[in-house]
């Protein structure tokens, strides 16, 4: 049975409140329908668009439930809600996307390499860290090398540590378990480029968007350039394995799949997200469809828009906070002073050091150029 509605607005439930879902919810405004916003925190930047705005989360169960009721079709913005409230929705008769048996094999990190790994996809060697795990047995196993990895919260280069010695071993421990007690150890790769692709799939059609290259800053991602400047070869095996990710997960919507490109020209899995993806945010200005139109389109299993580029290249650069304080821009006339960059201000009350409050995008047909205006205007913008 559709969900869309013939006599009234569909409405489209988000749990999270933050860019993600002011991106995907601007998009579901645009194309007619309403939205309906779960967050801990009131006038979220999402929630700052709708009257139908919850302020709790999925634990608080009055609030979720009324949430649920408001809403005809629900998704949400990270994968950190435990699967189990996403089946919450399902047994109320409600229609979640992804589904929450997708979650379950994707939001713990060890048990999604496992189910990667099974299908025969490509990922680093990695193992379980339980209580009689010592340093000198993952070193034998992995190399002298390696990270450790919390299964579930890590982000931006939070819950992940890498490891040399004995006593960066006992550091990480003691770090991470802080975090996330479930802590799983990672072959290091030494990778030539991080590689990203989105991948969104309905009932009827599956989709890849250019390959990127994506370059991190302080683990955080920080620049993306479109399409990545890799051979056909590796443009082939990454389609591949993006589309066969998403396949083996039984993933409808839109993931956002990382990968390394190792010395040897090797492609590895490092992590899927079940959701539009920062890797994504260039397909606003330079693509036919951005990435969070077809998040729309595809829970509502809609037909897909194109994801070709509009012009060869794009750069997406995050604007990563650089104080602590106001996520108020200080410089507007400077910030908007290229007619060529877009900008986009996510509505963050509150910025700190490294917080992600923004991106600038600039598409072109001379790849140098456009990197080093992009660059250059991100050197004068201050959040």
């Amino acid at each position: 049975m559709s969900v869309l509605k013939k006599n009234r607005k569909t409405v489209i439930g988000i749990i999270g409140g933050g860019q993600l879902a002011k991106m995907s919810a601007l998009q579901a405004i645009r194309m007619g329908f309403d939205i309906a916003i779960l967050d801990k925190e009131k006038n979220s930047p999402a929630g700052s668009l709708t009257k139908n705005e919850f302020i709790g989360w999925v634990d608080d169960e009055k609030v979720y439930y009324e949430f649920i009721n408001a809403s005809d079709i629900i998704t949400f913005e990270n994968e950190f809600i435990d699967y189990t409230f996403l089946k919450k929705i399902e047994d109320a008769g409600k229609k979640v996307v992804p589904y929450s048996k997708t979650i379950f094999l994707i939001q713990d990190k060890f048990i999604q390499k496992s189910v990667l790994k099974k299908a025969g996809l490509p990922v680093p060697e990695f193992l379980e860290i339980n209580s009689n795990s010592d340093y000198s047995q993952i070193k034998n196993a992995l190399g002298k090398k390696f990270v450790i990895k919390s299964k579930k919260m890590g982000y931006d280069g939070y819950g992940n540590a890498t490891v040399k010695n004995q006593i960066e071993f006992s550091q990480a421990l003691q770090k991470l378990c802080d975090r996330c007690s479930e802590l799983y150890a990672e072959e290091f790769i030494n990778f030539q480029k991080e590689l990203a692709i989105m991948v969104v799939r309905t009932k009827k059609e599956i989709k890849t968007y250019p390959i990127v290259e994506t370059i991190q800053k302080n683990h955080i991602c920080h620049t993306v350039i479109a399409p990545a400047r890799v051979d056909d070869v590796v443009i082939k095996k990454v389609k591949q394995i993006g589309i066969s990710s998403v396949e083996v997960i039984n993933g409808y919507g839109i993931f956002g799949i990382e990968m390394f490109l190792d010395k040897e020209n090797k492609v590895l899995i490092n992590e899927i997200a079940p959701r539009p993806h920062n890797s994504g945010h260039y397909s606003i200005e330079a693509c036919y469809t951005s990435q969070f139109e077809n998040h729309i389109r595809a829970i509502l299993n809609l037909p897909l828009g194109s994801t070709e580029m509009i012009k060869p290249f794009a750069v997406m650069i995050n604007l990563l906070g650089k104080r602590n304080g106001s996520g108020v821009l200080q410089n507007y006339q400077s910030a908007v002073s290229d007619r060529e960059i877009k900008l986009h201000i996510y509505g963050k009350s509150k910025s700190r050091i490294g917080r992600k409050m923004g991106h600038i995008t600039i598409i072109g047909d001379n790849l140098k150029n456009i990197l080093q205006k992009a660059t250059r205007a991100e050197k004068n913008i201050i959040l």
